[in-house]
């Protein structure tokens, strides 16, 4: 029979969230230019990326606009006002439309960055001449801007492209994985939502050692297990036009993605596994009751993912995985009763039955 352990020792969690990529980026920026003190970092995040941002920012005396889809769990919206960032929800839409998260944030940060060239204008030329800027009036333009007239510019993080998201999991997640094993792991294996987490972890284990495996777990509705296993992002019957309108259809918040992005690209994996909704859930309610770890959707997946790679490899391996998000971030949808049952997915197994263990 096959034991599974989730020992406190590799269940990173919040530890690790907070070194995401993201936290770098304002430091990086001011270092650059890109971001000036008293500036705005934008976002668009579905997942903890943002909390990140927005607990660091105030540090380097910036502030942080986070936008947001309209069906992620509305705690994490609470948390991000507390932690004084400015929130935009809205409707889930393909990447491809002007309208979706990511693309709204990257337009949030060029208005910041418009809104203080046009104050600067305006406090070049004389009061009497200043109603018109551009052909526009100066409060007209004030008023379509979602920032105070006093902001330095604005700059977007840009999570799913920006490799500083790569570089900090190479840095300072791998090596503390490889120090807390003391090198003596056969695997890891991670879901991706960026990618910068399953990409830095899995080429610093590589660079140290090539014959670590390390692999996907992919959610429902995300193209990323058939680009793994398949070459293509697609199968046959979606590249037909029948995916899910919302390929994200899934109670799983902040992995998932049907393009590749510059972190993801470079990942090092040896496969994919597939997870579904049901598995993530009992998973989470498993570890709650056996291991007193309260987690969210994401880290659900991921140990979802390190039982299938348990199962692949057999006895005697030490497999690692991330624990990225706290339940506390899910208790709307993921760890609520009735959310669960409306969608069919109410918890019922004593232990991992689910996936095929006694």
């Amino acid at each position: 029979m096959l034991r599974v352990f989730f020992p406190f020792a590799l269940a990173l969690e919040d530890r690790i969230s907070s070194r995401l990529g993201e936290s770098e980026v304002p430091f990086k920026a001011l270092e650059s230019g890109a971001l000036a003190e008293g500036g705005v970092v934008t976002e668009g995040s579905a997942g903890s990326s943002a909390i990140s941002l927005a607990t660091v920012a105030p540090a380097y005396g910036c502030r942080c606009h986070v936008v947001i889809p309209d069906d992620a769990a509305l705690e994490k919206a609470q948390i991000l006002e507390a932690l004084g960032a400015t929130i935009e929800r809205v409707r889930p839409v393909s990447i491809t439309h002007r309208d979706h998260f990511v693309n709204i944030a990257r337009r949030r940060a060029l208005e910041a960055s418009e809104l203080t060239s046009t104050t600067r204008k305006e406090n070049q030329i004389d009061a009497n001449d200043s109603s018109q800027i551009n052909g526009h009036s100066v409060n007209e333009e004030k008023q379509n801007m979602k920032f105070p007239s006093e902001c330095k510019g604005g700059f977007f993080a840009d999570q799913f492209e920006n490799l500083a998201n790569f570089r900090s999991h190479y840095e300072g997640t791998g090596p503390e994985i490889w120090e807390q094993t003391s090198g003596k792991l056969d695997a890891f294996i991670a879901a991706a939502g960026t990618g910068g987490t399953v990409a830095g972890v899995s080429q610093f284990l590589k660079d140290k050692n090539s014959n670590i495996k390390c692999f996907l777990i992919d959610p429902p509705g995300s193209g990323l297990y058939n680009k793994v296993t398949r070459g293509v992002m697609y199968t046959r019957e979606e590249a037909e036009g029948r995916r899910l309108k919302n390929p994200f259809d899934t109670i799983t918040e902040g992995i998932g993605i049907n393009r590749l992005t510059e972190n993801f690209k470079l990942a090092k994996l040896d496969g994919a596994f597939r997870g579904t909704d049901m598995e993530a859930v009992e998973m989470s309610r498993y570890l709650l009751k056996n291991d007193g770890l309260f987690i969210g959707s994401s880290s659900a997946m991921n140990c979802v993912g390190a039982v299938r790679v348990a199962k692949a490899l057999g006895p005697g391996h030490t497999i690692v995985t991330i624990l990225c998000d706290s339940g506390m971030r899910h208790l709307s949808k993921f760890h609520n009763a009735d959310y669960l049952s409306e969608h069919g997915l109410t918890p019922s197994a004593n232990g991992l039955e689910f996936l095929g263990l006694s």
